[in-house]
């Protein structure tokens, strides 16, 4: 499985997650297998200055991620997610490393178009979410 995070720095699993999927700066991916870390890639975020509806959730799928993992999203975006099969965690704060453990415990609750609530999910909104429910 590989984990997708958002990012505000480079930092591999001491990245700070970023409050926004699509406007971080850099992607950190996380590959996981029989519950254990087998690699972390850091990138640039190709769309930081800009990017149109879909580019980001194309992008992200066609690193092969399974799991989006951000501050924040909107609803569209999460439509798109779900129409490349990659699954959004969103809410969520903190550092990858300190997440990445309660993602493969299945702690985090994948967020779909049909339980999306922006007041918890939309972070650059203004309403800080914590993830778990």
């Amino acid at each position: 499985m590989i984990i997708a995070f958002s990012a505000d720095d480079k930092n591999g699993l001491e990245s700070r997650i970023s409050h926004h999927f699509g406007r971080c700066p850099y992607y950190i991916f996380v590959e996981v297998e029989d519950g254990e870390i087998k690699s972390v890639k850091a990138e640039d975020n190709p769309y930081y200055n800009s990017h149109g509806p879909g580019v980001v959730p194309q992008y992200i799928a066609s690193k092969n991620a399974n799991f989006i993992v951000a501050g924040g999203m909107g609803p569209r975006a999460v439509e798109f997610f779900e129409q490349y099969g990659v699954s959004p965690i969103i809410g969520i704060t903190g550092i990858v490393k300190n997440v990445v453990d309660d993602i493969i415990a299945g702690k985090y609750k994948v967020v779909t178009s049909r339980n999306y609530n922006p007041m918890i999910h939309d972070r650059h909104k203004g309403e800080i979410g914590h993830g778990r429910y």
